[in-house]
């Protein structure tokens, strides 16, 4: 393994997470971001300060690495394209990363590959609107760019056609769901594929952000194997190596709907760290470098609990309420290594497990608001 030079494109808290597992398998790792205090810069072995959208930066990076990976979708792919034609292990493939990357190619990519999704349109742009009245209500999505609630604009009526989006976009028919729900797969090289258990999302009502998530997901078991049916089918179509996160809701008439895709680790998978026998993480590492894939079951029942920045506050961030906090049993803190918060930024999480889901559903709630990020 130590022959081994993994790239990371991307910086933040996923590649932070995917270092600390990356140490117990002695990899040389190589960070890029263009972030100069990004929250791995002192975690790797070498980070360089750059574009990570930029070809030739991209390039020049790669060429340093045995095996490049990311922790964010919007790349450059042509470099990808280029770095792989030159014997560079690159994970996700170019040519999955290119269909992920555009939302359009996404829904297109699900009706072709008979995966159940809700109803969309494709929009050149916002003048387009006006002839798709009869669609609403309805979210759009910009094609390209959007993460984290960004990049997203629900339309009830025309009169919201003034803070629409310009420029390519997705119009996805409003879905009425019970459940958002979320299950990470991993296939490595040689195409075995495992999958963690389903997991339920609850996104905060503001700022379409996960707020906390339930695992495992409180849902038929029937529903259960059909979401890991088609999680499992979705990854073997887009040809994936590494993880895939496959977020899908489960309508009122029992359907399962898939919403979109993200090939890295993910948000619905931090938990993996502390209450299952193989971290999202290390099953990423695993499926990258071609190893056999970790056992996925869970120990116990777990919250995750997004650890937000406060509203009103931007500067220097405070942990208001943190030893009350780790008080109780069962209570474990990632923060992110950001110095500065602002309003809604992901600045940690907090993993809470507990034996059953009644008790760890009561540890959360108790918990969830005793720590405020302040400036």
């Amino acid at each position: 393994m130590n022959a081994i030079k993994l790239g990371i494109l991307g910086g933040g808290q996923l590649g932070r997470m995917l270092l600390q597992a990356g140490l117990d398998f002695n990899l040389y790792t190589l960070v890029l971001d263009p972030d100069e205090y990004a929250p791995c810069r002192h975690l790797c072995e070498e980070f360089v300060h750059g574009d990570f959208k930029d070809y030739d930066t991209v390039y020049a990076f790669g060429k340093r690495c045995t095996h490049v990976t990311i922790e964010i979708e919007h790349v450059n792919v042509e470099a990808l394209f280029a770095l792989e034609k030159e014997g560079v292990h690159v994970y996700p493939k170019p040519t999955s990363l290119q269909t992920i990357q555009d939302k359009g190619l996404q829904k297109e990519f699900f009706l072709q590959n008979s995966i159940p999704t809700s109803e969309f349109r494709l929009l050149k742009d916002a003048s387009e609107l006006k002839n798709n009245v009869d669609f609403l209500p309805a979210f759009q999505k910009l094609r390209r760019g959007g993460y984290d609630g960004n990049g997203v604009a629900r339309l009830s009526t025309a009169e919201d056609f003034p803070k629409a989006f310009q420029g390519p976009t997705v119009l996805e028919k409003l879905v009425e769901f019970e459940t958002e729900i979320s299950v990470i797969c991993a296939r490595n090289v040689q195409g075995e594929v495992k999958a963690f258990p389903v997991v339920e999302q609850v996104m905060h009502p503001a700022h379409n952000l996960v707020d906390y998530l339930l695992a495992p997901a409180q849902i038929a078991y029937k529903l259960q194997r059909m979401a890991i049916e088609i999680a499992t089918h979705v990854t073997t179509s887009l040809d994936i190596v590494g993880l895939l996160a496959v977020e899908m809701f489960v309508t009122r008439d029992g359907q399962i709907l898939v919403n979109e895709v993200a090939p890295r680790p993910h948000n619905s998978g931090h938990h993996t760290m502390k209450a299952n026998a193989t971290s999202q993480f290390e099953q990423h590492l695993r499926a990258i470098l071609g190893l056999p894939l970790g056992d996925t079951e869970p120990h116990c029942p777990a919250v995750l609990v997004n650890l937000l920045g406060e509203a009103g506050f931007s500067g220097e961030a405070v942990y208001e309420g943190l030893e009350a906090t780790l008080q109780e049993p069962g209570v474990h803190i990632h923060l992110y290594g950001k110095k500065f918060t602002r309003p809604f930024r992901k600045m940690g999480h907090l993993t809470v497990l507990a034996p059953t889901i009644e008790e760890v559903k009561q540890k959360a709630d108790t918990i969830k608001n005793r720590l405020k990020i302040i400036a």
